[in-house]
């Protein structure tokens, strides 16, 4: 069987022993750590609870990601609060997605000052800014360090504020909302995220579009649809040699480099944008890296979450996601544990979810009495401090 001759290849890299549920270890911060897998259980945000968890399958964790609750604005005092949410998928290497972590938070805040208050706009300077200032130092690095041209990530961000949601997004992380319908009182799984892979007609549609000329500008190898067969994602922060073309030569390796020159970025970061109220029958977010879609569907995601308690309900949402890579490769889940980071990859990306839970209480008030939070994926550090 192909799964038995794979699993003796892998067998080497599988660590002497399982980690055990409750051999983890404590942060600061309250949030664990035990093995590959990172994750803060329970948790307050400005208008209700959240539940944090990442596992590690790549060599270096490659997703990185946030939650904010406090002030919105680089004015702390005045300014709009709320709770804001950044999911980062890197491609290629960590650099865009930490870079993410450190910074579009950051020009959210400015923005947000600046233009007083929060909007669609605001977000995408907020993305524009953060994906200007990422290029800037891959031409400061781009002699020494020549590879950082080729490294990208997705981004996903979603903000809470004054009684609205907004979702942007550029690649294929994803945002669903559980609502509860009125009439039947069952939670239905909504997708508030526009997705921007190859894989979706639509995004070949528009690829061909505004590249009328390139006959190659998706092609489908190895049966998965790849811009320029090196990509999947059409939208992302980073990537330069597919939007610049002075990083299309030499030192970048020749397995980025296109044959022929480009006219026009390839690839954009600008993200798409939803802005709606929130409704009282809105009931929680999950907010994902497409390493959980992979092996979740909406409704099934939104099903666990709503039929489960809260208390570490985005780790459950992980181990479940886990125990269907392993199921499809025919093994059992206490083997999947075994495997290392690196090796891990062959069975399952790094995945990260996030779920805010909604209070619609406190988000009609728009009341905010809660300490503010800032708390980073895999042993980010928790700041509470009285507002």
């Amino acid at each position: 069987m192909a799964s038995s001759r794979f699993m003796k290849i892998v067998s080497p890299c599988f660590k002497s022993s399982a980690v055990a549920d409750d051999d983890s270890h404590r942060s600061k911060d309250g949030s664990f750590r035990n093995g590959l897998l990172w994750y803060k259980d329970s948790g307050h945000h400005a208008y209700g609870e959240f539940s944090m968890a990442v596992v590690q399958a790549n060599n270096l964790l490659e997703d990185q990601s946030q939650i904010e609750s406090g002030s919105l604005s680089a004015l702390d005092s005045g300014g709009p609060q709320g709770t804001f949410v950044g999911i980062y998928d890197g491609h290629g290497g960590p650099e865009t997605s930490r870079f993410l972590n450190d910074n579009l938070f950051h020009y959210l805040k400015k923005f947000t000052s600046e233009y007083h208050g929060m909007s669609a706009a605001v977000i995408k300077k907020a993305f524009v800014a953060t994906e200007e200032e990422f290029l800037t130092l891959v031409r400061k690095q781009w002699l020494i360090k020549p590879q950082i041209a080729s490294v990208g990530s997705c981004c996903l961000a979603g903000i809470i504020c004054s009684g609205t949601l907004y979702i942007a997004n550029a690649g294929d992380s994803r945002v669903v909302l559980g609502r509860t319908n009125k009439a039947t009182k069952e939670v239905n799984a909504i997708q508030l995220s526009t997705e921007h892979n190859a894989s979706i007609e639509s995004v070949r549609e528009e690829l061909r579009a505004s590249h009328p000329d390139d006959s190659q500008i998706v092609v489908l190898k190895h049966k998965v649809w790849r811009v320029k067969g090196l990509i999947q994602v059409s939208r992302s922060i980073g990537d330069a040699y597919l939007k610049n073309v002075e990083f299309n030569k030499e030192p970048l390796l020749s397995k980025f480099r296109l044959p022929e020159p480009f006219s026009k970025p390839i690839l954009n970061a600008e993200p798409t944008v939803l802005v709606q109220k929130v409704c009282p029958q809105d009931q929680f977010l999950i907010f994902a890296s497409d390493g959980l879609w992979e092996h979740l569907s909406n409704q099934e995601a939104v099903d666990i979450v709503n039929q489960s308690p809260r208390q570490g309900i985005a780790r459950r949402l992980v181990k479940t996601a886990l125990q269907e890579a392993a199921k499809k490769r025919e093994m059992r889940y206490t083997d999947l544990k075994k495997i290392d980071r690196g090796v891990r990859r062959h069975f399952h990306d790094d995945i990260t979810v996030i779920i805010l839970f909604l209070d619609s209480h406190l988000i009609s008030k728009n009341s905010f009495r809660r300490p503010s939070l800032s708390l980073r994926g895999w042993g980010g550090t928790m700041q509470s401090n009285k507002i």
